[in-house]
């Protein structure tokens, strides 16, 4: 009878801590950064944007292929940094998304200290696994997106915010550099409720004139790190900085929306799920102690994020990313005194789902790459024409490696009130790694503009000179600036009419009829599986 190591058939330390937690949260940090191109939508707007920046150098204010880029810096910098360091390695798209990983990163840590300063060292881990495991993260965790900068800054707010009277030195350098970061990376409205937690915490501090002085310093701290910028664009690019002043002041001065706030709030159960009804059992179980610090903090930091997501932000899910650290802070003393019935029923949940969804996930694979089920393999095709599925060997392994290892924690994770978390959180985990490496191809087949890049460019004869274009959103001209380095002028501006060529989009005839004048159609294409959306690129 072959016996198995004694480390497998312990299984899972729990509560997880030192290296096994950071296993565990580096799994879910670095699972669906790699081996995808930038998708239609935010990630390749934000990887063509630091691409500009380290491609030609200009590392000021970020532009998007070759247009002022109104948004503050601190993403861009970080991105086309990681671009740098590990472009030789990496395909310079992943290199750069390298930089959310960094910034998940350090929310994870962030709250992972708040929560051992508020609920003690045995709580600490749960915090940045009910983080982890919100439903309305895992996308845009591994997209490039500046907002997780505010993430990570909203996370050492609340990290800084509650060693407030204990370590008050620490307090104010982790606070400045939250309110810092958050300033350079989301702009002023993230900013916000952070600098309105300062007299909060001021007047709840039993040593109010300590607490003046820890918040100066941190105030202070924070001004000395996020003016220099600002102040250099006044006085090398005046124009870009009143270009993202009035980007960043126009949604201050909008009328409060009710129905935003309401729509807010009601994304909150799916999009923070299981934290959200965590955190409303942590509510009913201290009931009587909502106003001590460790309710108080999250709670307050929480209603302020609300309020100003419904007064500068549409509602939709990723300013929603604000609202994550709040509440996964105040669900950490529900998620780990659920009464048994509950925390099995979760943990049974938990179990259930993800390892439905991973065998959804193979049959999934197997009609890609097998062509069996063959119905399911029929559909795949008629959903992106011109797909062909094979067989990765590395992404094979990686997902069999993935399912056994979900399989092995099923079974011998031990009888512990972190059981049910970890289940949820490093099952959601598994999912989302088989994802990104078994069907993957497939995503990436139809989400990326490469190929209409990529036949746009060898439409073009060398020495074609400038290219306009009508009608393109950021995406499309950030991934032809990225992809074939084409940065099209708009052909309303007096540059773009100057060019004997022009790209338009759309999905009418008059969108895409030819401008005005004598012009002859070169090419006509689409992204594999869009119908709708078309591409047509006219000559003088």
């Amino acid at each position: 009878m072959i016996s198995l190591p004694s480390f497998l058939r312990q299984g899972i330390r729990l509560p997880p801590a030192g290296w096994a937690l950071a296993a565990m949260l580096a799994f879910y940090v670095l699972a669906g950064l790699f081996g995808r191109d930038p998708w239609k939508g935010e990630d390749a707007i934000h990887i063509g944007t630091a691409w500009h920046m380290l491609a030609h150098g200009d590392w000021l204010s970020p532009d998007l292929a070759g247009r002022p880029f109104h948004e503050p810096p601190l993403y861009y910098w970080s991105a086309a940094l990681t671009g740098k360091l590990f472009g030789w390695l990496l395909p310079a798209h992943e290199a750069m998304r390298i930089a959310s990983g960094v910034w998940v990163s350090l929310a994870l840590a962030a709250l992972y200290y708040a929560g051992r300063e508020l609920y003690g060292r045995e709580s600490a881990a749960a915090s940045p696994l009910l983080l982890a495991g919100s439903l309305g993260l895992v996308l845009h965790a591994h997209d490039a997106q500046p907002m997780l900068v505010a993430l990570a800054a909203y996370g050492c707010a609340l990290a800084a915010l509650a060693a407030f009277g204990r370590k008050p030195r620490l307090t104010g350098a982790w606070y400045g550099l939250a309110v810092a970061g958050c300033l350079l990376g989301a702009g002023i409205a993230p900013t916000l409720p952070l600098l309105a937690m300062a007299p909060v915490a001021w007047w709840c501090s039993p040593d109010r004139t300590r607490a003046l002085h820890t918040l100066a310093v941190g105030l202070g701290i924070g001004a000395l790190l996020a003016l220099p910028w600002p102040l250099l664009l006044l006085a090398l690019e005046p124009s870009r900085l009143h270009g993202w002043l009035a980007t960043e002041l126009r949604p201050l001065f909008t009328p409060f929306s009710i129905t935003g706030l309401g729509r807010f709030a009601g994304m909150l159960p799916w999009f923070a799920f299981p934290a959200l009804p965590l955190a409303g059992w942590t509510l009913w179980t201290r009931r009587r102690d909502l106003a001590a610090w460790p309710q108080l903090l999250p709670l307050t930091l929480l209603v302020l994020t609300l309020i100003m997501l419904a007064w500068a932000y549409r509602p939709r899910d990723i300013p929603a990313l604000l609202l994550l650290p709040a509440v996964a802070l105040l669900a950490t003393p529900g998620a780990l005194n659920l009464r048994r019935g509950a925390a099995s029923a979760f943990d049974w949940f938990a179990m259930m789902t993800f390892t439905l969804f991973a065998g959804l996930v193979w049959v999934a694979w197997s009609a890609m790459a097998l062509g069996w089920p063959e119905r399911l393999a029929q559909r795949a095709v008629v959903l992106r024409p011109g797909f062909t599925g094979s067989i990765d060997a590395v992404a094979l392994a990686v997902g069999l490696a993935a399912s056994t290892w979900w399989v092995w924690l099923i079974f011998t994770a031990p009888r512990s009130p972190y059981r049910s978390l970890t289940h949820w959180t490093l099952g959601f985990t598994t999912l989302w790694l088989l994802a990104t490496t078994l069907i993957l191809p497939w995503f990436d087949y139809g989400k990326s503009y490469r190929p209409v890049a990529q036949a746009i460019a060898r439409a073009l004869p060398d020495g074609h000179g400038c290219v306009g274009e009508r009608g393109l959103s950021d995406t499309q001209r950030a991934s032809l600036a990225y992809f074939v380095g084409i940065e099209p002028f708009s052909a309303d501006t007096p540059a773009g009419q100057q060019c004997d060529w022009v790209v338009v989009t759309g999905d009418t005839r008059p969108e895409l009829a030819a401008p005005a004048g004598k012009w002859t159609r070169i090419w006509e294409g689409n992204r594999p599986g869009e119908r709708k959306e078309k591409f047509r690129l006219y000559r003088r």
